[in-house]
């Protein structure tokens, strides 16, 4: 029994740590419990060293001391004080005003506005739960397809997973051991693409089944003429700018990341300030949500890195590795895999334990493999952005669930009864969209270009052309050789003899 827990202890690790999971137990404390609890078994069964626990403090005072989190409460903050700042509202209502006249022009809207909203907070809930409360009751009085405005709604919602300043690629890029700035370049054109997807899915239904897409009546469209174009000026401006702060620092180099949270930061302060809509109110909640988000994925963190560091000790990377390197088709056969069981798992842990477990497993196989990195991160970042949107246990459908109606209610505008939004309705709406994201992650394994052509990779280094030049200087010692044929030492005695001879 002894010789089979030593020769297996990897393996158990983890199959551990997926039971603990499905007894659910936090995420936290599954993982740091497995990692103390091995640990222990394997000092006492001579596998491992009792000094390897001491490693542990350091491997926390580490976290602590990661600048690079500290993008995380900076962007968290600036999302929840943009979303209870009217932002979102204002958004949502001018860009439904200005594409009302088309059939879909809500759906097209929500899209557009789930994009910006992306680049601005970062935060999925703060879109979903946003664009729920206030298009979805719009949506459903002038007619939409149930399935369709909840379907657009949740799916343009996590557009804030792969959209920079993304939170999940924050972690995944300290995860893999990349900048978050290559990240950030490399997410942000496959994340504008996915949003293509999204308007051409909700364009091919406008044209195929019309009805399912009514365009706003006249009597609803209040802004028009030069009123409009004031109105989608003041609205869009704002959050333009704030990218730009956000954004666009980050990939001119003049700021970090975390530089660029802290200034999105303070902008969202200023805007919600310029709208008189800070109160202290306002920012006691959105510390309070801040604090507790960032507390949520520190505690995951440490924990990943108790189990990381028994994990790695009993030989549990190289375990992976034989397993995912034996695989066929080579690189195409571990991604095709890969990608596969971080579409299965998604159904039952969201995306930051996701990034935790799973992610620290599969780089190093991958950078073995010849495969960049900061590619796979974005490829595995589009993946789980299914973790969002997976009926039942989905987060954006959950967030929508709690704004969508759950018993009839008489309009206010109309004052006609509109009926409930089911649960049913919301899952059937997101699954086209699933569908959309899975479509992007075959195309970015076939066209990794797509990614790597927002990196900024400088030219190549030819090392055979490096000189080094040495300086002439005499130091009382004899010039170092790097390089020709050796010289070997000369024997005194052969120097004495050579001098008598020209004696």
């Amino acid at each position: 029994m002894l010789d089979f827990l030593a020769a297996n202890l990897a393996p158990l690790m983890f199959a551990a740590l997926v039971l603990f999971l499905l007894f659910g137990y936090p995420v936290a404390f599954a993982l740091a419990a497995n990692g103390l609890v091995f640990g222990l078994i394997g000092i006492e069964l001579g596998l491992l060293s009792p000094a390897l626990m001491q490693a542990l403090p350091e491997r926390v005072f580490g976290i602590m001391a990661n600048d690079t989190l500290l993008a995380i409460p900076f962007f968290t903050f600036m999302g929840l004080i943009l979303e209870r700042s009217g932002m979102a509202e204002d958004l949502l209502d001018t860009i439904g005003q200005l594409f009302g006249p088309i059939r879909g022009g809500l759906a097209f809207a929500v899209i557009f506005v789930g994009a910006l909203l992306a680049a601005t907070t970062g935060v999925v809930a703060a879109s979903v739960i946003s664009m729920g409360l206030i298009s979805l009751p719009i949506m459903l009085r002038y007619g939409y397809d149930r399935r369709i405005a909840t379907g657009v709604i949740a799916a343009s919602g996590t557009l804030a997973q792969i959209i920079p300043p993304s939170l999940v690629l924050i972690v995944l890029a300290d995860q893999i051991g990349r900048s978050v700035g290559d990240m950030y370049a490399g997410a942000l054109f496959p994340g504008l693409m996915l949003t293509a997807f999204y308007a051409g899915w909700i364009l091919l239904i406008a044209l195929f089944r019309p009805n399912m897409l009514p365009a706003l009546p006249p009597e609803a469209r209040t802004l028009r003429g030069v009123k409009l174009l004031v109105r989608v000026l003041v609205s869009l401006v704002p959050p333009l700018v704030l990218i730009f702060l956000v954004l666009g620092t980050i990939f001119l180099g003049i700021a970090t990341p975390t530089e660029g949270g802290a200034m999105g930061a303070a902008g969202a302060i200023i805007l919600a300030l310029l709208k008189r809509q800070l109160s202290w109110s306002l920012m006691r909640q959105a510390m309070d949500s801040t604090a507790k988000l960032s507390t949520f994925v520190l505690f995951i963190l440490i924990g990943s890195t108790v189990f990381g560091l028994v994990f790695r000790a009993v030989n549990g990377d190289l375990w992976v590795e034989h397993l995912l390197t034996g695989l066929p088709g080579g690189a195409l056969g571990f991604l095709i895999v890969v990608n596969i069981m971080v579409f299965l798992l998604a159904f039952f842990l969201d995306f930051f334990e996701l990034a935790f477990i799973i992610v620290p497993l599969l780089a190093p196989v991958a950078d073995k493999l010849g495969i960049d990195l900061i590619w796979f991160g974005v490829l595995l970042g589009v993946n789980m952005q299914t973790s969002f949107m997976h009926p039942p246990f989905g987060f954006a459908l959950f967030f929508l669930r709690s704004v969508a109606a759950k018993e009839d209610y008489k309009d206010k505008i109309t004052g006609k009864i509109v009926a409930k939004v089911t649960t049913g309705q919301i899952y059937w709406g997101a699954v086209p969209f699933v569908c959309i994201q899975l479509i992007m992650v075959a195309i970015l394994i076939a066209f990794p270009e797509i990614v790597m052509s927002g990196l900024d990779r400088g030219e190549p280094v030819n090392i055979e052309n490096i000189q080094i030049d040495i300086p002439t200087q005499d130091y009382g010692m004899p010039p170092p050789d790097f390089g020709g044929p050796q010289q070997q030492p000369s024997d005194p005695g052969e120097d004495l003899m050579r001098q008598l001879q020209q004696q």
